[in-house]
């Protein structure tokens, strides 16, 4: 895991070229990185991009929100296996973290880590594939659910690698670029997956169909992580002697560094434009088609989301992730109010468009949630320091998720209208949050 890493070759005409495509920033802020490694930014951006793009793909080709719910559907699970899946998807990835953030602080060279990762990813929606063609009803459900769990373990190494990589190979005022043009080139891949779905799709939910997407998905995070593993990283600060407690480190942590904890609390509240999407798709189930065919326009609006975000979200971050935050979860409560009161006036609630079209917007200010928040917490440390604020932030973040969950799952029980009520309600007290956040981008 901790192999030297090879010293930069001369990029080649074309990766420069590209990286000017990509990225806008001021060419002497690379002189903060470490030595050896400023020449090869072009070069790890354009890996990154690629690896974190392919990472993407095949995390909008497993979606528990849309994708996972239908291939449930068409096997036949019961409900209940299907309210878990976004919880034990998300919480999964993040609960585990504060307890991995030793071992990854030991490692000098961390891109093993986020290979490590990706690799578990693959070889668990591989097992997804073969549950999804020799099981079927509860069955299929709880293999898939525990696949799905394995999926998250193995997306917390990644996750908690991805950012200290980044901060490690890229300088500040690019690297919420990076990750945008990642959402862009991913949201390519979603659209034509989407609008396959709703030409060829049909009416039925084939299972075959279902375990193409998933096999596609696997083979995506087995090339990211060969084009990761290329990534230039310098070996860098890392722990020899294991340190004390990880929940007590994490508790400390929370308690003693105000501006971490202020952002552990906006994060939690930003919820709204993560959690209200599977209720617009159960309001949508309702109204519309239930077939294959009509799970393409969600696909598509996830893609044209990450298509028409990505870079402009990325600009914002890399300007202010702080103020791109607040922006963000503001437009989402704005779209789920609005959502809500055109599904009160006549003859709307019937149109199939409102529900992938409200989708889109959701999604949109997903984007800008993800991409300012990862930006936020990556300028906000540095070394180790980030390691442990990824760690702590996502484990926090994993258990007040399913506290956050479990509420709105109990307001869902008067109907998803009240469940988003509630949402946007949350999204709100996250912008007020989040103004208050100290300013940690070059361009603040």
């Amino acid at each position: 895991m901790s192999a030297p890493t090879p010293p930069s070759d001369d990029l080649p005409a074309p990766v420069e070229r590209v990286y000017a495509l990509l990225v806008d920033a001021d060419e002497t802020l690379s002189e903060t990185l470490p030595d050896g490694v400023a020449e090869a930014v072009p070069g790890n951006a354009v890996k990154q991009v690629v690896a974190l793009a392919l990472q993407k793909a095949g995390d909008l080709l497993v979606d528990a929100k849309t994708v996972l719910t239908w291939l449930l559907a068409a096997l036949g699970a019961p409900a209940a296996i299907t309210a878990l899946l976004v919880p034990v998807r998300e919480s999964g990835s993040m609960l585990p973290q504060a307890w991995l953030a030793p071992y990854a602080r030991s490692q000098p060279i961390r891109k093993w880590l986020w290979v490590a990762g990706a690799l578990g990813q693959a070889a668990a929606v591989a097992l997804m594939v073969v549950v999804t063609v020799t099981l079927e009803a509860a069955a299929a459900g709880w293999a898939i659910l525990g696949a799905l769990a394995l999926f998250a373990l193995a997306r917390s190494l990644s996750s908690l690698a991805s950012k200290d990589v980044l901060g490690r190979t890229i300088p500040k005022g690019a690297r919420g670029q990076v990750t945008g043009a990642a959402t862009i080139a991913s949201g390519a891949v979603a659209i034509t997956v989407g609008v396959a779905l709703r030409l060829f799709g049909g009416e039925d939910a084939s299972p075959g169909t279902f375990a193409l997407l998933l096999g596609a998905a696997a083979l995506a995070w087995v090339v990211a992580g060969m084009v990761f593993a290329r990534v230039v990283e310098p070996p860098g600060e890392h722990d020899d002697e294991p340190r004390g407690s990880p929940l007590r480190d994490a508790v400390g942590l929370l308690r003693d560094d105000r501006p971490f904890r202020r952002f552990v609390t906006a994060r939690t509240l930003l919820l709204v434009s993560a959690l209200a999407p599977p209720f617009v798709v159960t309001l949508a189930t309702r109204e519309g088609d239930a077939g294959l065919a009509g799970l393409g326009p969600f696909v598509i609006s996830s893609g044209l989301a990450a298509l028409l975000g990505g870079r402009t979200w990325g600009r914002l971050a890399d300007r202010s992730s702080r103020r791109t935050m607040t922006l963000a979860a503001a437009a989402a409560s704005v779209v789920v109010l609005a959502f809500l009161v055109l599904l009160q006036v006549p003859g709307l609630r019937e149109l199939t468009w409102l529900y992938p079209a409200t989708y889109l917007l959701l999604a949109l200010a997903h984007t800008g949630v993800r991409v300012g928040r990862k930006t936020y917490v990556t300028d906000l440390a540095e070394g180790n320091q980030r390691t442990d604020y990824v760690a702590v932030s996502n484990t926090a973040m994993g258990a007040l998720l399913l506290v956050t969950g479990a509420v709105s799952s109990a307001v869902a029980l008067l109907g998803p209208e009240a469940a988003l009520v509630f949402l946007a309600v949350l999204g709100l007290l996250g912008v007020a949050v989040s103004r208050s956040l100290p300013e940690v981008s070059v361009g603040g």
